[in-house]
């Protein structure tokens, strides 16, 4: 990002969050320095208190005639020079007390100044201490251990169109109440009015079923994430050719809650056009081991995938196709229909210019048949 008002200013107010964000080797230097910073700091404040009060002159050091006498009281005991102020300083700091420096009753400026450094000493522990806590308490490289396919493919299921891509958990523990989304990130869009939108999300159904709209996963084993291609779908009306031809970006993110730590976690991936196989499934990777009873996986075949006969054009066309062929059907049981009606129909024998029969012929009831005139 470029060009940010205020940039430096607006981070260094959330201070907490910016130091957690920053890498490691920034963090444990600046958990260095602001240690090193604060001994040296009020180890100057010891030394110019001690030098102004007399310390270090030659009869007043602690190997000095007044001090072996008695008759002078330093601010800090066991004083020689800035050395000396620095570790005392640093003991301050950190209550380690070896007994050889302390401050004396006769000196209340080094009493304020030891007491306001162990505020500053406390308050700087702890801030750094909950940072890196923070930082090593972060679920961030338990997304490391989360494994989405390197390609998606589009394969046809019971006659649709789906966009596939398999995710694998390889710890033992779960991810509690997973759940997957995918958006399509266009680079480009042109709205009816004429705008042009040079970043636009689109929201894209996924399951894990073919036949559901339930985005929750259980990653007991890999699995496989089905987005079903409709008349909803941004790929309704793409063939191979205009998939690898556009300009976007299938963005996965997998979301959960690591089970030892209660941490929310996210772990993302993306796919580009060159990344989409048309006309691919992926190989099974999960076996059953009928002797032990257990499931194996072999997360070697993640992402092996093996080449189908999924026709190579859209789902849209797919359906054109299907209806003129209905349509074709229908038409063709029609014809025959007809045909066969026409076959079946006889001929009438009257003869319309006859104008009576001079015969009848009469049937009796002991099935004789007579001719009789009439």
């Amino acid at each position: 990002m470029q060009n940010v008002p205020n940039r430096g200013r607006n981070l260094i107010k959330d201070v907490f969050t910016t130091c957690i964000d920053m890498p490691w080797r920034y963090v444990i230097l600046a958990f260095s320095l602001s240690f090193l910073i604060t001994w040296t700091f009020f180890g100057f404040l010891y030394w110019i208190i001690a030098h102004a009060h007399g310390d270090f002159e030659e009869d007043n050091l602690p190997d000095g005639i007044n001090q072996k006498s008695g008759n002078f009281t330093p601010c800090v005991w066991g004083i020689y020079n800035y050395a000396s102020c620095y570790l005392f300083s640093l003991e301050t700091q950190h209550t380690i007390g070896y007994g050889t420096r302390q401050t004396s009753e006769d000196c209340s400026s080094a009493i304020i100044v030891m007491s306001i450094q162990s505020i500053v000493g406390v308050l700087t522990s702890s801030s750094f201490a909950g940072i890196v806590f923070a930082k090593l308490a972060r679920p961030k490289n338990r997304t490391h251990t989360v494994m989405f396919s390197k390609n998606a493919v589009i394969t046809l299921r019971d006659g649709i169109l789906y966009l596939v891509f398999r995710i694998g958990n390889v710890r033992k523990s779960h991810l509690i109440e997973a759940h997957v989304r995918a958006q399509l990130v266009h680079s480009k869009e042109v709205t009816k009015e004429g705008d042009r939108t040079y970043f636009s999300q689109q929201e894209l159904k996924v399951s894990t079923m073919t036949e559901e709209d339930d985005d929750r996963v259980m990653l007991l084993l890999p699995t496989m994430i089905f987005h079903k291609i409709d008349a909803d779908s941004p790929f309704y009306d793409m063939s191979p050719k205009d998939i690898l031809n556009s300009k976007f970006e299938m963005v996965v993110s997998l979301e959960g809650i690591v089970e030892p730590t209660g941490n929310s976690v996210q772990a993302r991936t993306s796919y580009l056009p060159r990344e989409i196989l048309w006309g691919y499934r992926f190989e099974n990777m999960v076996s059953y081991s009928s002797k032990p009873g257990t499931y194996l996986v072999d997360c070697s075949y993640l992402n092996a995938v093996t080449q189908d006969d999924t026709p190579r054009m859209s789902m849209e066309k797919i359906y054109k196709e299907r209806r003129h062929d209905e349509r074709r059907r229908r038409q063709m049981q029609m014809a025959s229909v007809t045909s066969i009606t026409e076959v079946g129909k006889v001929p009438s024998r009257t003869n319309s210019t006859s104008r009576f029969n001079p015969y009848t012929s009469v049937i009796h009831p002991d099935s004789s048949v007579t001719i009789q005139e009439t």
